[in-house]
C-alpha cells in the first residue's frame, strides 16, 4: 500500500502532538478508544480521532501529552493506563502538526465521558472485532472522484483520514487485519465533507 501523504517526512515548521492508541478489555472483548470531535471545532469538526492534542511546554514529552489530552477529552485516568511504547512519528501534513503515537494498555478502566462539549462530541469503546470486520471497511472519496483512503463504520462513526491510516497500521502490527472488500467505495457523506472542508 502506497504511503499516506499524512506520512510523509515533515515540514521544519511542524508542530509537536501525541495520540493515545488505548487498548482495553472492554465488555465486549478487547477494544480501542475513539472521540469524535465536536463539530463546532475549526479545524477536524466531527472527525473521530485518538484522544489527543497539542504537545504543551508544561508536558514531559509525549506520554505526558497524551495522557493527559486523554482524561481532558475522555476521562481517563492516567494512573490506570500502562503505557506499552511510543511509536515513529507521523506527519499530519494538513494542520503541519509531528504526532506521535503512544500505545497503551488500559490495566484499570475508568467511567469514560465526553469532556469539554466545546471539543468532543462522544467517546466510545470500539472492539478489535468491529473494526475488522470486513463488512465495516470501506474507502471514501471526494464527491470530486478523488479517492481519500481507506475507512471504517463503526458506533455510529465514520472514521477516514489520518485516524484510519494509523488504525491500519496498529491492525496490521497486531496481525488483528483481515481481508476486505476494497472496491467498495463511497463518497464522504455531505455533512462529513462540510465539517472536513474547514481546515
Amino acid at each position: 500500500m502506497p504511503v499516506p501523504p499524512m506520512f510523509r517526512p515533515a515540514a521544519p515548521a511542524a508542530r509537536a502532538a501525541a495520540v493515545l492508541i488505548l487498548f482495553g478489555e472492554g465488555p465486549d472483548g478487547p477494544d480501542l478508544l475513539l472521540t469524535e470531535r465536536a463539530a463546532t471545532l475549526n479545524k477536524h469538526a466531527g472527525q473521530p480521532a485518538f484522544p489527543g492534542g497539542r504537545i504543551d511546554p508544561e508536558d514531559d514529552g509525549p506520554v505526558a501529552a497524551a495522557l493527559r489530552e486523554a482524561w481532558e477529552e475522555a476521562g481517563v485516568e492516567p494512573d490506570g493506563v500502562d503505557v506499552l511504547c511510543t511509536l515513529p512519528e507521523l506527519y499530519l501534513s494538513r494542520s503541519e502538526h509531528l504526532v506521535t503515537p503512544v500505545a497503551g494498555w488500559w490495566r484499570e478502566p475508568s467511567e469514560i465521558a465526553p469532556g469539554h462539549p466545546g471539543e468532543v462530541a462522544m467517546v466510545a469503546r470500539v472492539p478489535l472485532g468491529e473494526l475488522v470486520d470486513p463488512a465495516n471497511r470501506l474507502m471514501v472519496r471526494h464527491p470530486s472522484g478523488i479517492k481519500l483512503g481507506p475507512a471504517f463504520r463503526v458506533r455510529d462513526m465514520l472514521v477516514w483520514g489520518f485516524t484510519a491510516a494509523l488504525l491500519i497500521r496498529v491492525l496490521d502490527a497486531g496481525g488483528w487485519n483481515r481481508p476486505w472488500d476494497m472496491s467498495h467505495v463511497e463518497d464522504l457523506p455531505p455533512e462529513v465533507l462540510d465539517l472536513a472542508d474547514r481546515g
